[in-house]
């Protein structure tokens, strides 16, 4: 018998911060603070940046950037991670908090957390992969155009109308008006930009948001400039985090359910995906499913103290590793120092002109579009996974991200199977006697003169059943041998496509013979009756042995015959 390989060890359900604390320094803790500080001033406007473009008040990214940050820290499965609000959840919470209110927010993202942490124990963290990256690129670069199309009215200055809630109608509303363009706030706005542009070149410790945000609230407040600001729109709250229970009942539980899982799955997916970013840059190797249990612990505790879904920030994260950052000490710094000044210099970001908090999200969006990996799907991929990645684009753009991941995944599955289907294939070997046979195939055998041997290469499944139906065309033969050394696996389809052809064996009087029959198809036999209906001894563990199998039969029934 074949030794089986030893399974790979099981992924330990401990935090981060338990194994690294064993061999802390001082050395360390104080680049950690260092870390933790700088990621504070750059969480800071970004916190706040997000907030609105979800349609929150904007101490609610601060409250997020806190608690769900400090969680994530404790509890995560990283050494590095930062969590907090992050541009990919802006446009599904913004639609949310617009058709369901506040407490229909908190209850989703409750029931979010909760999915998130039953994964974690569930040790899902490694499905995540079997995600397809053209639906995560293509959700991603959806995701950027809402956020880019969300915030062109701030950037203008433009009086809107109406308040549209989806994509498409902010686009129409836009165009119709235009008229009301306020060039002032568009001076503002372009100022912003080339900061956030240009700063970075010069002197990059200092973040581009934080400086785009002191000398464009100073001109606008010097000038006395007529520019919307947070404070004329917004009530600012220096207040700390506190308790909030929404009022929960069974059918806002149930309806709210595809917002729950949209956010889990969302937060799984970034959360992660920043985490194997993370590893590549500090050389560690993170613990995914820990993550996912942090993940969704701090998405119940944001939404309970007043925040909005979080998952790890990858643009904080590489801050926090670039600026000497190692344990997740750095992570809670950030939150501690994030809360320090939302309670002291909370009241001065009423200050912040509007076209540069739009200006801030237009540079998050383009950092999160990845407009290159896209560019290169194009170039290399297949169609069928550039058909994917534009459909997941395009559905979440004009739709809703739950439309798009839910088409985006049916449709990949579909192309999936339809490539697994296209490689299964059934032949028939013929004997090395046969005239058309070349003598130097090695990988031919002297088959007994009554049997005929086929070899089923690929998966046996539904999408591949009219690949072998036509196994017994032969039907003057004594015994039929089916080799399945290259079949990987079978589901309930292929194992019936396999009956219905021993059944018909059976009506013409011909035994059947398996070789090679792997460990996963062979369960499915077991489990099926097959084995049984076929008789064990007619599964051989090589074509030879099989072979010599087919000859006894063949003898029997000459036997029998004489």
């Amino acid at each position: 018998m074949k030794e089986r390989a030893p399974k790979p060890t099981e992924e330990k359900l401990k935090p981060k911060l338990l194994s690294v604390m064993k061999g802390y320094t001082k050395a360390q803790f104080v680049k950690d603070v260092v870390a933790g500080v700088i990621v504070a001033i750059i969480a800071l406007p970004l916190s706040i940046a997000l907030a609105l473009a979800s349609g929150v008040n904007p101490e609610q990214g601060l409250y997020t950037a806190i608690v769900a940050g400090f969680i994530v820290s404790l509890l995560g499965g990283s050494r590095v991670q930062i969590a907090g609000p992050t541009a990919a959840f802006a446009t599904i919470v913004a639609g949310i908090v617009a058709s369901e209110g506040m407490d229909g927010l908190m209850i989703s993202t409750i029931m979010a957390g909760l999915l998130l942490m039953l994964m974690g124990l569930c040790r899902f963290g490694v499905l995540i992969k079997y995600i397809p990256n053209t639906i995560t690129a293509g959700f991603t670069f959806g995701i950027a155009v809402t956020i880019v199309i969300g915030q062109i009215k701030d950037f203008l200055g433009l009086t809107f109308e109406h308040a549209p809630i989806e994509t498409m109608e902010k686009v129409t509303e836009v165009v119709r008006c235009m008229g009301t363009l306020n060039w002032q706030a568009l001076l503002i706005g372009v100022i912003s930009l080339a900061i956030l542009i240009l700063w970075p070149r010069r002197l990059e410790k200092i973040p581009a948001s934080l400086i785009a945000v002191i000398v464009c609230s100073a001109l606008v407040k010097l000038a006395d400039m007529d520019v919307n600001t947070i404070g004329t729109l917004y009530k600012i709250s220096s207040a700390p985090p506190h308790l909030t229970v929404p009022e929960v009942t069974f059918d806002r539980v149930r309806s709210l359910v595809p917002n729950a899982f949209t956010i889990a799955v969302l937060a799984a997916v970034e959360s992660l995906l920043s985490c194997v970013v993370a590893d590549g840059m500090v050389g560690s190797k993170h613990r995914s499913n820990m993550e996912l249990i942090a993940q969704g612990a701090a998405n119940v505790g944001s939404a309970f103290f007043g925040g909005i879904p979080a998952t790890g920030a990858i643009a904080r994260t590489a801050a926090n590793v670039k600026n000497g950052g190692r344990t997740p000490i750095a992570g809670m710094v950030h939150s501690i120092v994030v809360l320090i000044i939302l309670v002291v210099m909370m009241k001065y970001a009423a200050l912040i002109p509007m076209p540069t908090i739009a200006a801030i999200l237009f540079i998050v969006a383009y950092n999160m579009c990845g407009w290159r990996n896209i560019a290169n799907t194009v170039k290399t991929a297949p169609k069928s996974d550039i058909l994917v990645l534009f459909v997941t684009l395009i559905l979440t753009v004009v739709f809703d991200l739950v439309v798009a991941i839910g088409a985006g995944l049916v449709l990949a599955a579909l192309l999936f199977m339809k490539r697994m289907a296209d490689v299964t294939e059934a032949h028939a070997w013929v004997d090395i006697d046969d005239e058309d046979t070349d003598p130097d195939n090695i990988l031919l055998k002297k088959i007994p003169k009554n049997t005929r041997v086929f070899e089923i290469n690929g998966p046996m499944f539904f999408a591949a059943s009219n690949k072998y139906r036509y196994v017994l065309d032969d039907k003057n033969i004594d015994v039929l041998c089916i080799r399945m050394r290259n079949v990987p696996a079978i589901d309930a389809a292929g194992v019936e496509g396999l009956m219905n052809i021993v059944k018909r064996c059976e009506r013409h009087n011909v035994k059947v013979v398996f070789s090679h029959v792997n460990e996963q198809p062979m369960r499915a036999m077991e489990k099926a009756g097959f084995v049984e209906h076929v008789g064990r001894e007619n599964f051989c563990d090589h074509i030879d042995t099989a072979l010599i199998r087919a000859a006894e039969l063949e003898n029997e029934i000459s036997a029998k015959r004489a």
